[in-house]
């Protein structure tokens, strides 16, 4: 027998919310592993669990409701797990920092912007080529800590990243249409 999902409430302490907040807090550790370890399969092995977190959170939040602070903080792990890996790839100098730049930059002009919106009363799902793009993110992370990868097939993670900059541009100007519809009908 399942639960049916709460709606949506004030409540901060659901098991939902725990993996969240652990998910944040990983965050460091992995970024962390990957500057000083990768690339090994361990830390692929690592990325994965701290990657596949995110699954069960969601899967949480189905199953017991969501909350209002876990729609907030739920996007934030993902960013900064995220961001984090691969500025750490920046910095081993294995992908460019321009990409990293622009996925970045649009990642905090869109928490902006959400928040804006949030101000208003207004939520916009994200669509399901955003829910792509924060995959193809983290595969890009992954092939890169593949032994191997970076000296021998560098390539695939360089098509990867560029491809991740321009899915996130793509899903940007989605979220931005999507909310000005959203708030015009307001």
């Amino acid at each position: 027998m399942t639960v049916a999902p709460r709606a949506v409430n004030h409540t901060i302490a659901t098991p939902a919310n725990a993996v969240t907040m652990l998910r944040i807090l990983l965050a460091p550790v992995v970024i962390a592993v990957i500057y000083l370890y990768a690339p090994a399969w361990w830390v692929l092995t690592f990325g994965f669990c701290a990657m596949i977190t995110d699954r069960l959170d969601g899967f949480l939040a189905r199953k017991y409701g969501s909350t209002e602070l876990g729609t907030f903080l739920d996007p934030l792990a993902d960013k900064v797990m995220v961001i984090g890996a691969l500025a750490a790839l920046v910095a081993l100098g294995w992908v460019w920092w321009l990409p990293v730049s622009i996925i970045t930059a649009r990642e905090l002009a869109m928490s902006a912007y959400r928040s804006k919106l949030a101000h208003s009363g207004i939520s916009v799902p994200a669509r399901q080529l955003a829910k792509w793009k924060t995959w193809v993110q983290s595969l890009t992370v992954a092939f890169a800590l593949v032994p191997t990868v970076m000296d021998e097939h560098r390539w695939v993670v360089t098509s990867m990243i560029w491809l991740s900059a321009l899915l996130t541009l793509v899903t940007f100007c989605q979220y931005i249409v999507d909310g000005h519809k959203k708030a015009e009908s307001v």
